[in-house]
């Protein structure tokens, strides 16, 4: 893949640049803005190179039609305050457009493309839509690593009709997901949540002959606690997976694999109750199983303390109550301050937000704004958005 960095004499070249500015938006406000303020050194470099910047992204899923609640006018007013320079966002018609017409006035060097999923030619990677877009630029770049799974015009198609290159985003994540899959410092350890476990499942054995130890946590952990013979109450879980759950401590077995999973729990009534902390015995059958309990938490302790390497992804219980979110916080603040001692990626908008909670974002060695992108990269699936650029 080649890298953003390797580009000289772009001054006064249009370069499209694809980024994921799909930010949340409430009554015309961003209320998150980690993805933007992500792209800003890609965004800084080519303004130092004095590129002529065509940026495409998208918010939400309008599916191929104009809707105004879904427009990136507050992006490209957040980017304008950031950089302190003049961001053109063109509403014009895609179709209407040529190079050359994008920058009329000399001394602009920043345009913000309407929202591309307003055209339906982008979700259906249509041919003559990428050869379109590719002719407003005479460079590409991607630094949109979480739409990379996207057979989009605009992630992979467009890279056919253009030289291109990685941002510094997408290269920091990749990199940063080999150093836990291909360059592996072991002990690596991976601990993984979610509500269901049949989702992960294919992450899971993908890990297993690479990964030293796999702490399952979560709803999903609950269906292992059911194959294991404990009791749950009325907890989440999926059911009929016990062989499913049979073939992923086989497996591991074979492979010196480690699965490890609660030890005990704080379980409530209902989701906003308060907690009680108990062992699996002593679980009563209108129980919910809501977090992770102490002995766990000690136990996920000792793992990290002998691991070089974590991944995490996915809370350890049902956060969105703080009588439920201790599991999460004290597993993320042992990782945290761990410091040099480990290598530490996080990935998932729930995991992420746990740690922003705590601000606590910049003690992890890499935390990942992709969501989709990031899980099938751990599954060993090829990107398309990836694969383009190789």
């Amino acid at each position: 893949m080649r890298s953003i960095k390797s580009l000289e004499n772009i001054e006064n070249k249009n370069v499209i640049l694809r980024l994921d500015l799909n930010v949340p938006i409430i009554n015309g406000k961003i209320t998150d803005t980690n993805r933007i303020d992500k792209i800003i050194p890609t965004l800084n470099f080519l303004i130092k190179k004095k590129a002529k910047i065509v940026i495409i992204s998208h918010i939400g899923r309008p599916n191929g039609k104009i809707v105004n609640e879904l427009s990136l006018e507050p992006v490209s007013i957040y980017i304008k305050n950031k950089l302190k320079k003049n961001v053109l966002l063109i509403r014009e018609n895609i179709f209407n457009l040529n190079k050359k017409d994008i920058f009329k006035n000399s001394n602009e060097n920043l345009a913000l493309l309407e929202n591309i999923r307003f055209y339906p030619e982008e979700e259906a990677n249509e041919e003559k839509f990428s050869q379109k877009l590719a002719s407003l630029g005479e460079i590409y770049i991607n630094d949109a690593f979480s739409c990379s799974h996207r057979n989009h015009a605009s992630v992979s198609k467009i890279t056919k009709y253009i030289p291109s290159y990685g941002g510094i985003q997408i290269n920091t994540e990749v990199n940063a997901l080999k150093k836990i899959t291909q360059e592996i410092k072991e002990p690596i350890t991976c601990i993984i949540g979610g509500s269901k476990i049949s989702t992960k499942i294919s992450i899971i054995k993908n890990l297993i002959p690479k990964f030293n130890n796999i702490v399952i946590v979560g709803a999903m952990a609950n269906d292992v606690l059911k194959y294991k013979g404990l009791k749950i109450g009325r907890s989440m879980h999926e059911g009929n997976l016990d062989k499913l759950i049979n073939e992923i401590f086989t497996y591991a077995e074979i492979n010196n694999c480690k699965i490890h999973f609660p030890i005990d729990a704080r379980i409530g009534k209902k989701l906003n109750d308060t907690y009680k902390e108990k062992d699996f015995d002593d679980i009563d059958e209108d129980d919910m199983i809501l977090d992770v309990g102490s002995k766990t938490v000690s136990q996920i302790r000792k793992i990290i303390d002998n691991s070089s390497t974590v991944l995490w992804n996915g809370p350890l219980g049902y956060f969105e109550n703080s009588n439920f979110s201790s599991g999460s916080k004290e597993v993320a603040k042992h990782i945290a301050n761990k410091g040099d001692k480990i290598f530490s990626v996080v990935g998932g908008g729930d995991t992420v937000a746990v740690i922003n909670s705590l601000k606590i974002e910049n003690k992890f060695d890499f935390v990942s704004t992709a969501g989709g992108a990031f899980l099938e990269y751990l599954e060993g699936k090829v990107l398309p958005g990836i694969k383009a650029l190789n």
